[in-house]
């Protein structure tokens, strides 16, 4: 028995020696391999690409001041061809094969530690600028996929085959334009007041097109005083941008990218001297509209930021999430302060997208997934404790769908809300002090995305899915016109037109 044992054993063993010498052989030649092909790889190493390497710096570092719509120094980098032109300087900005003579080098070369560009901005890494010098060197080849080298600009606008979504619309504060977002442009279109009747007429045509870098517009609003036109949005996982437009000549005033996904939910302070936004990063964030400089950070939120406003005093920025929650934040020190919304598990059944102030007051009106539009007030005046939702001050009657939009009348005595489910959509007015519903429409040809009144309160107009702009009377909900959001042919904005 014992030696029967023994045998086993030994056999056992001489078979794992077999078995590890056969791995061993198999192993060998695929290791052998792995260290040739490494090898290869490291002699011949993959040629930098354009699309993927060099065109993601341009653009976080120098499209917000060389596109299109914004040509600083005669100069426009979002398009190959004229990438490797000339502006005013008439020197060639990129010489293939030859980056000393490419005048783009020299003006990312930095001199004591400036460089001429970014103009008033640090200059690029050291790495960044190697790489740019050693695609130079290797041809300048553009690799840019067919499917990514269109472009758009005032001589080439954006074309057509359906209506777009509308994701955003604003009145302008004198009630002169109707801004509505579009593909890769906003859409303004003029509002007047005809003789004999007691409300404002929106014409169904556009007049003027703002046309930018960013293929989606997800927020818009005018600047306190009418004179601007701020945009968010972006190029889904590509860039996030801001756009300050002036509205007098239709000229691109700041293009300021910031991360790599589009921004939402757009506000002006009070004095329309910052600019605030949300990100899909979590953050708020606040801007010189002027210089695009960074004034505001901050990042209390949990998930995507929708939507922002500012206390009447300017002093404070409201933001909403799909974390669900509404949150105070400090200007001047950027610091949170507060949960203005109840912090309790199952407080808010969903995310909340919209926010909007009252004109006069600091009170609050938020929307989002639960379809219960809320009002709260900004500043909490007691210790909070588990479970109260102490800033609420009344919710309104719940409205079908997720609630996409909200806005306070110029009165702030109304207030209007639109919302979506499953392809239909439903807009109401509710008195502000006692949540009375005034008016109530469904809409079942389209969920609901965007909702404004106009200037004087006699108006309602909405807009989503379906692309259709759709004009009411506050007073009743009577549709007056319904039009598309389709730019006619041949319209140019008016920073060029004759």
């Amino acid at each position: 028995m014992t030696f029967r044992s023994l045998d086993e054993v030994s056999l056992r063993r001489l078979s794992l020696c077999r078995f590890a010498l056969g791995a061993a052989t198999l192993l060998l030649p695929f290791s052998w391999g792995t260290v040739a092909a490494a090898a290869q790889e490291e002699a011949s190493p993959e040629p930098i690409s354009y699309f993927r390497q060099i065109r993601p710096l341009f653009q976080e570092h120098c499209h917000g001041c060389h596109q299109p719509a914004k040509q600083s120094g005669g100069y426009v980098m979002t398009e190959f061809d004229r990438l490797i032109g000339s502006g005013e300087s008439g020197s060639s900005a990129i010489v293939p094969s030859d980056p000393a003579g490419s005048h783009l080098i020299a003006q990312i070369t930095p001199h004591d530690g400036v460089a001429a560009m970014p103009a008033g901005l640090p200059a690029l890494a050291d790495a960044d600028r190697e790489l740019i010098r050693s695609w130079i060197a290797a041809g300048a080849v553009d690799d840019t996929p067919a499917s990514n080298r269109v472009a758009f600009d005032d001589a080439h606008p954006p074309t057509y085959q359906a209506a777009p979504v509308v994701t955003a619309l604003a009145f302008a504060p004198d009630g002169s334009w109707l801004a509505v977002s579009g593909y890769h442009e906003v859409l303004l279109f003029p509002v007047s007041r005809s003789e004999g009747t007691a409300h404002s007429i929106v014409e169904p045509q556009a007049t003027r097109r703002l046309i930018g870098m960013s293929e989606r517009i997800e927020s818009l609003r005018f600047s306190p005083d009418g004179t601007r036109l701020a945009v968010a949005g972006g190029s889904p996982g590509r860039f996030g941008e801001i756009q300050i437009w002036e509205l007098t000549t239709g000229a691109l005033l700041l293009s300021k990218l910031v991360g790599y996904d589009t921004l939402y939910g757009v506000s002006w302070s009070p004095d329309g001297t910052l600019v605030a936004f949300g990100c899909p990063d979590n953050t708020i964030r606040g801007i010189d509209p002027v210089s695009g400089e960074q004034k505001l950070f901050n990042g209390a939120h949990d998930d995507w930021v929708l939507d922002t406003v500012f206390s009447t005093a300017g002093d404070h920025l409201i933001s909403v999430s799909r974390d669900r929650s509404m949150k105070l934040v400090n200007v001047p020190t950027q610091r949170f302060i507060d949960n203005i919304t109840s912090i309790t598990p199952g407080a808010l059944k969903g995310g909340l997208a919209a926010v909007d102030r009252h004109p006069t007051q600091d009170q609050l009106l938020c929307g989002g997934a639960d379809g219960i539009p809320k009002l709260y007030k900004m500043v909490r005046e007691m210790q909070r404790r588990i479970g109260d939702d102490f800033n609420l001050i009344r919710a309104f009657a719940p409205i079908e769908g997720r609630i996409s939009d909200v806005t306070f009348d110029r009165s702030g005595d109304r207030i209007a809300v639109c919302s979506s489910l499953d392809g239909r959509g439903h807009w109401r007015i509710a008195s502000t002090a006692d949540a009375a519903t005034l008016v109530d429409v469904a809409v079942p040809e389209s969920g609901l995305y965007a909702i404004d009144f106009s200037s004087d309160g006699s108006l309602v107009v909405t807009a989503g899915f379906d692309g259709q702009i759709r004009v009411y009377l506050a007073v009743d909900g009577s549709e007056l016109v319904e039009f598309s959001a389709l730019p006619p042919e041949g319209i140019r904005s008016a920073a060029t037109s004759p």
